[in-house]
Parts: structure tokens; sequence; C-alpha cells
């Protein structure tokens, strides 16, 4: 079986949860990143009505901006009960533009508190671009 050209999987950590995701390009990286980090959480949406949100991040590097984006996924969730399914990212630079399209959660299995730097280098890999991530849980 042929390995997607996107895609994520949960890697065995000794306290923490980690992730490695791979993607073609950096837009395609950090929504691979989300879906992982919702899917690690076990993260579900509620059926209905559908509501979009735009973002505009931007940091000193290409990782600290994932972790900004990230962090700002686990703010929405916790503070206003949302979480996306929907991505249309832009990266331009250190600068991200997001259009996400989302609803509020049914249910969430475990919480997830931050995103570390534990690890967290975006490089070239055999699948594209790679990252490594730990999520404090």
């Amino acid at each position: 079986m042929a390995t997607p050209a996107a895609g994520f999987i949960e890697k065995s950590h000794t306290a923490d949860w980690e992730l490695a995701v791979w993607a073609p390009d950096l837009p395609a990286l950090f929504e691979q990143a989300a879906r992982g980090m919702y899917a690690l959480a076990g993260l579900r949406l509620q059926d209905g009505p559908r509501n979009k949100r735009w973002l505009e991040l931007g940091a000193l590097d290409h990782e600290s901006l994932l972790v900004r984006f990230l962090e700002e996924l686990l703010y929405l969730q916790s503070v206003d009960g949302f979480a996306f399914d929907k991505f249309q990212i832009q990266v331009t630079g250190v600068k991200l533009k997001a259009e996400l399209e989302g609803a509020p959660l049914a249910s969430l299995d475990k919480e997830i508190k931050a995103v570390t730097y534990h690890k967290l280098k975006i490089q070239d890999g055999p699948r594209g671009l790679e990252v490594m991530i730990v999520f404090d849980v």
C-alpha cells in the first residue's frame, strides 16, 4: 500500500502524545497537523449549522508559526467549544492566513493542554515536508 501524499500517524511517546506529520507543502502540513491533533484528542463535531473563522498569524519561523496555529485551534476549542474540519491555509514567509470551517464540539475524549517545541523541526523528507509534534496532555 502506497503512503498517502499527506497525513499523520501517532508515535509512541513516554509521557505525552507524539505525532509524525507529512505533506507536500507548508499549508498541507499545517492542515494535517491540525487534523492529527484533533484525531489524538478524539474530537468529534456536532451535526448541524456550520461556521467559518478567519485567522491571520505571524511568527519568527515556520516551527513557531505551526505552534501558534495549533495553539490557536486549542484556544478556540477550549474557550468557544469550537473546532474545524475544513481548512484553506496560505503560508507566505512566516505569515499564515486561514479560512476555517467547523462546528461546536459534540465530544472530546482527552484534552490536549499544549503544543510543545520538543523535537519540533520542519524538514524535507522522503514524503515531502515532515515534522514531529509533541503534545502535552
